[in-house]
């Protein structure tokens, strides 16, 4: 048996968060989240570095296991639940990608406004010169009023961005945020009817599944467009690409889909839209510092007793801390 610390990570995951950890840290590779790959030579792993699933068949065949690592905000594909009945703590990378998916939230929605994806492929075709100039855009940023469902990290740093744009800003959360100038509305239908772009910004969750739906995007009117850099789960593709077709909302710009990497061609046939392979966050710069952060939390769990960026469902600490070294309030994962 090793006698350093084992860590599985199962599937693909950034290579700087392997080479990260490989300096302290025994690191098994398997080839995904699969509970029937876990072999008696892993008894003893004690966490998980990943970028993506987590199922609880997996925590399951892992006696030992103590924190899973997840490369990303967004952490539904980890069995947030399961873990935390089990005493294991879960990390996240926060903030670390906030600029760059603010950044690309308002740049989708640029390119869906003003169709520039287009009017590239125009030039780089040989059709300006051969045809002339490109069409001019139906729709633009001037006068329009966005509605940011949701309004975390991401949210706030997107609302900023649009205010430079002289854009009137509305939002939709749980409850209203306290300090803000934005207006708040109670329902996310009442929201959509209350602007002509809807920016989603939310987890995909059981509570957030499907929720931007048939009569949403009704509400959203025939000026409307949608922008999501959330979660695909968020919206009823099928009820948006039905919308689009038959004009209920002008236009979307999409970095997320339903199921990825599976794109409708019915979507990807439609001329109103605007599509991204999830690239929001896929900047080298930030790519990196999310790996760092993955493997900042392993490190810093069994060095200190505590991950750096904790989920909240398992504000948890290692077990055999000494009482002055554990946080105030704090409770034992084991």
């Amino acid at each position: 048996m090793s006698a350093r610390i084992r860590v599985l990570v199962p599937g693909k995951i950034n290579p700087r968060v392997i080479d990260r950890l490989a300096d302290r840290f025994d690191v098994v590779q398997i080839e995904g989240a699969d509970a029937t790959l876990v072999t008696p030579q892993m008894q003893d792993v004690k966490a998980i570095a990943v970028s993506g699933r987590v199922p609880a068949a997996l925590m399951d065949a892992l006696p030992q296991l103590e924190i899973i690592a997840n490369f990303g905000v967004g952490y539904d594909g980890v069995e947030v639940g399961h873990a935390a009945a089990k005493g294991i703590a879960v990390s996240n990378t926060p903030d670390v990608l906030t600029e760059e998916v603010a950044d690309t939230a308002v740049g989708l929605l640029l390119n869906t406004l003003r169709k520039l994806p287009q009017a590239e492929q125009w030039l780089r075709q040989g059709r300006w010169s051969r045809e002339g100039a490109f069409p001019l855009s139906p729709l633009s940023l001037r006068g329009r009023s966005v509605g940011l469902y949701g309004l975390g990290r991401i949210g706030l740093a997107t609302a900023k961005r649009l205010e430079a744009f002289g854009v009137s800003i509305a939002y939709h959360t749980r409850s209203p945020r306290e300090g803000l100038a934005y207006a708040y509305h109670s329902t996310l239908t009442g929201l959509a009817a209350a602007v002509d772009t809807l920016v989603v910004i939310v987890p995909g969750t059981e509570a957030t599944r499907r929720t931007v739906n048939a009569e949403v995007l009704a509400a959203l009117g025939g000026n409307g467009v949608l922008i999501n850099v959330g979660r695909g789960s968020t919206v009823d593709e099928q009820a948006l690409i039905a919308a689009l077709q038959a004009g209920v909302i002008a236009g979307a710009g999409l970095d997320v889909f339903e199921n990825e990497p599976q794109v409708p061609e019915a979507l990807v046939a439609l001329p109103n839209v605007s599509l991204l392979p999830h690239v929001a966050s896929a900047s080298a710069v930030t790519r990196n510092a999310m790996a760092d952060l993955v493997a900042d939390n392993v490190v810093a769990w069994f060095s200190t007793g505590k991950a750096l960026t904790p989920v909240p469902e398992t504000p948890f600490t290692r077990r055999g801390l000494r009482p002055d070294v554990d946080a105030p309030g704090a409770r034992s994962n084991r």
